[in-house]
């Protein structure tokens, strides 16, 4: 029985349609109460299933998302990635595909500001891996730039990618959950850039995309929960991978380490757990969340 609250939200706008407590795909999950091992009912709690997309799947933090929820039980992975990306990439998929060899790991070459090879990405995902459980967003570029020299092009590109990208991929997975009926996790990569300004070096571009996808986010959670879908982001600080590489960098890296508490870059491997929670049965109820994983970064 729709609530009063459902039947105005309804009637005013009947697009954005609220769960009621009685939806199965929002409902409470558990661990079984027969299960009583300590040890099986952790394992369970952050337990990942069924298969997913990682975008920008064949970089450092792609891949590091792809193992860790193949370490924790996923059945399949799709990375989505340039064919540039790709070709320097083939042993780190192969020593992915040596560690899982009951898995399948499977590749599509998705540019993913280009809606037709999103969807044919997803459709290719999809018919190789049998469903489309959960969608990690990693695929991201930068540009680093003076605002007064900023040139439309560059601004569009990175808004393309990291912005508009992050958006087709969500709303062609979120599609073929619907379809699916089961509902499904999907992470945003968004940055500390979304949220505070940049220092020392000047990325207008980039802060804005990344404060987009942050509220991106929160439309889709709110828009999609009903069907059972639950939509996150992470934001990492200043992580050691190849965006922050190069001798150029040398002394924005130093103010990096100065103006964080803990004095020093993150590791891809520091940002994997949070993902995990939020695809895991430990996440259940986190919705609409952007986890902060920075070292303390932005406390100053």
């Amino acid at each position: 029985m729709a609530t009063e609250r459902d039947q105005l939200v309804n009637r005013v706008c009947p697009q954005m349609m609220l769960s009621t407590k009685e939806n199965p795909l929002t409902a409470v999950k558990k661990i079984p109460d027969s299960v009583t091992d300590p040890k099986e009912r952790a394992s369970l709690r952050f337990a990942t299933t069924g298969n997913a997309i990682v975008t920008g799947g064949a970089g450092n933090l792609g891949m590091e998302f792809a193992r860790a929820l193949l370490e924790h039980g996923m059945s399949g992975i799709c990375l989505f990635d340039l064919e540039p990306s790709f070709a320097s990439a083939h042993a780190p998929i192969d020593k992915l595909r040596a560690d899982f060899p009951d898995r399948k790991i499977v590749t599509a070459i998705v540019n993913v500001a280009d809606s037709a090879a999103v969807e044919a990405g997803v459709a290719k995902a999809a018919v190789e891996l049998g469903s489309i459980d959960t969608l990690i967003s990693c695929a991201g570029i930068v540009c680093t730039v003076d605002a007064l020299e900023h040139s439309l092009r560059d601004w569009q590109r990175v808004l393309d990618v990291n912005t508009t990208g992050s958006w087709l991929c969500a709303q062609a997975v979120g599609k073929r959950m619907v379809a699916q009926g089961t509902g499904g996790s999907i992470v945003f990569i968004a940055s500390i850039s979304g949220h505070s300004v940049n220092y020392p070096q000047p990325q207008i571009a980039y802060n804005a995309s990344k404060a987009a996808v942050i509220h991106v986010k929160d439309c889709l959670a709110a828009e999609w929960a009903r069907y059972g879908i639950r939509v996150n982001s992470i934001s990492p600080g200043y992580m050691d991978t190849i965006l922050n590489e190069g001798d150029g960098l040398a002394a924005a890296r130093a103010q990096w380490y100065a103006r964080n508490p803990m004095g020093r870059m993150g590791d891809p491997t520091e940002i994997v757990g949070a993902g995990v929670l939020l695809c895991s049965l430990a996440g259940r109820y986190i919705n609409g969340t952007d986890i902060v994983v920075d070292g303390g970064g932005l406390v100053f």
